[in-house]
């Protein structure tokens, strides 16, 4: 039986060894477990759960939960998200638990008397949270794979918002704003997060979550049902009647997570794993990776301006097919998987490539597409056990910190996701407000998502695990970590680090990192047809290779509080 993780809690987070810190594009190596996540606390517990004997699903499950405490922003039990995972014996699966909308939403359910969005309420306030998912997920994935105890992968998380911790310097924009909202709705997410509900805690102060212990102690007690069943749902439901909101008791107690098949593909002999519908991101990758398989790469060079074309015009027809088809399957019976992901479809998008010169994305689909707005903020987690079975799982709340909405009592802070439904059923204007049907509100229905948790494998084996938060530049990330290693031979943590590039098809414009790639290479790019605008850091990426009996875990410097552990 796995040792109680929770008994060495106070060790792991004083005694890191140094062998297990990151420097740069230097990976960190093990050979019995490694566990890179956003947090290093939560990276530390899952670790632990590896060590003490448990497995890739039990580490996964501890982090997660504890990423719920130490990364507000994005770690919850509020929100949703997806997981994959590969076993050493070649079995492949994947797990969608992905947030619904409750049985009260209908299709105009944020719209005014005028047919336009009613004070940004899909995406603020009570009416923009869907149901969460993220604990009958995990739920559900420990009760199909799990090895160690439920209770003891909970536990942890519960001493860390009991007992408490440093509060991180990552959060003080969140916090300074929160300390001069005085609206009543967010009375609950200030008890939560300021010092006696007024005053900020400055980076390195004990911050405590009791009414977040107490959450999660009911889930460490009762599993699934000690959130959407009992105390915790009626809760959140109260809540959201006094408040205007739409998710019931029965909401709660319907939600259930699914198991399903992951998206497969390959590229140059490797086997591509990612994320299934309602999930685009698997369907894309996979889209432009074999749009890209012909082409000879490497002898164009890493992120040179021929190179970038390429990508961008992958990028551009994988999105078109994205915007046009992908939505939850449960309502969408009839979308073409099998014809997107196929070599004959690619061959087919490729043929209409110029590789001398940029193709324009066709403004005329705006009167039937509407790509919805999509947060950056998420969280990746990337986890493999000494047996080398393999997890890759992103989760989110939508926006940084979801809703900022905390429902009295519970201290987790709820997802706001219904902003990634089409919320203008039919309507075109010229900012590309159209609603079609595969993403449209519906009650039970789950909103599209780019989220991308992939493994890669070699041999029936997993090769890579890749994932990152970032919205809609998630897919593309993945997609050149990918070609980073498999492509330029870079090793995992040289592929994290390099520079990266976004196209989502609309608007018809390239983002680059600022500090990425060269003027002179942008000067070319921008010659053949491109044009570009300059962001700051894209994703935050947190990967393992598994090469030669050895793992090669890299955190993203781009991440703030991110670490890889391994032993």
């Amino acid at each position: 039986m796995l040792r109680s993780v929770s008994l060495i809690l106070i060790v792991i987070i004083v005694v890191v060894a140094p062998c297990l810190a990151q420097s740069g594009r230097i990976p960190v190596t093990a050979d019995s477990g490694m566990v890179v996540s956003s947090h290093h606390l939560a990276s530390e517990i899952g670790m632990e759960v590896l060590r003490h004997g448990g497995n890739a699903i039990d580490a996964a499950i501890a982090t997660a939960f504890a990423l719920s405490v130490t990364l507000p922003s994005a770690g919850n039990i509020g929100g949703g998200g997806f997981l994959v995972y590969h076993g050493a014996d070649g079995y492949v699966t994947a797990f969608n638990f992905r947030e619904k909308a409750p049985l009260a939403a209908t299709e105009t359910m944020f719209l005014g008397p005028n047919g336009l969005i009613k004070n940004n309420s899909n995406h603020q306030g009570v009416l923009s949270v869907g149901v969460p998912g993220t604990v009958a997920g995990l739920w559900l994935a420990h009760q199909r794979l799990g090895h160690a105890q439920w209770r003891e992968l909970v536990d942890p998380a519960v001493k860390l918002a009991v007992e408490g911790f440093a509060s991180t310097r990552a959060m003080q924009p969140f916090l300074k704003q929160l300390a001069e909202i005085s609206d009543s709705l967010y009375l609950a997410t200030r008890q939560a997060f300021l010092k006696d509900g007024d005053t900020i805690y400055e980076p390195g102060e004990l911050w405590k979550q009791p009414d977040l212990g107490a959450s999660l102690m009911r889930i460490r007690d009762l599993g699934h049902d000690g959130f959407y069943k009992g105390e915790t749902a009626k809760l959140l439901s109260d809540f959201m009647t006094r408040h205007g909101g739409l998710i019931t008791e029965e909401d709660l107690s319907l939600y259930t997570a699914e198991e399903v098949p992951p998206i497969h593909g390959t590229f140059h002999g490797y086997d591509i794993y990612s994320m299934s519908p309602p999930s685009s991101g698997g369907i894309a990758l996979v889209t432009m990776l074999n749009i890209l398989e012909p082409y000879d790469l490497k002898s164009y060079g890493h992120n040179s301006a021929q190179y970038l074309h390429l990508l961008t015009e992958s990028m551009r027809r994988a999105f078109a097919d994205r915007a046009e088809h992908i939505g939850d399957p449960n309502f969408n019976p009839d979308m073409p998987v099998n014809r997107l992901i196929s070599k004959a479809h690619a061959n087919s998008l490729r043929s209409s490539i110029n590789v001398e010169s940029a193709s324009p994305s066709d403004p005329s689909k705006l009167s039937r597409i509407y790509i919805a707005p999509e947060s950056e903020e998420t969280t990746h987690l990337s986890i493999v056990d000494a047996h080398g079975n393999a997890v890759s799982l992103t989760y989110t709340l939508e926006h940084s910190y979801g809703s900022q909405i905390v429902a009295d009592g519970t201290g987790f802070l709820l997802n706001n996701e219904m902003g990634d439904f089409n919320a203008i059923p039919g309507v075109t204007d010229s900012m590309g407000r159209i609603g079609t049907p595969p993403n449209l509100v519906a009650p039970q229905k789950r909103m599209l998502s780019s989220m991308t948790p992939t493994i890669v494998s070699k041999d029936n084996k997993p090769y890579l695990l890749v994932g990152s938060p970032g919205g809609r530049t998630i897919i593309n990330t993945i997609l050149q970590i990918i070609l980073n290693v498999s492509i330029f031979d870079m090793n995992i943590a040289q592929a994290v680090e390099a520079p990266r590039i976004h196209h989502q098809w609309l608007p018809d414009v390239t983002r680059f990192e600022s500090w990425g790639i060269s003027p002179d290479t942008r000067r070319i790019y921008e010659s053949i047809g491109h044009q570009v605008n300059v962001r700051g850091s894209q994703g935050r990426a947190h990967c393992i290779m598994i090469q030669d009996s050895l793992y090669y875990g890299a955190a993203d410097s781009r991440s703030y509080d991110g670490r890889a552990i391994g032993f």
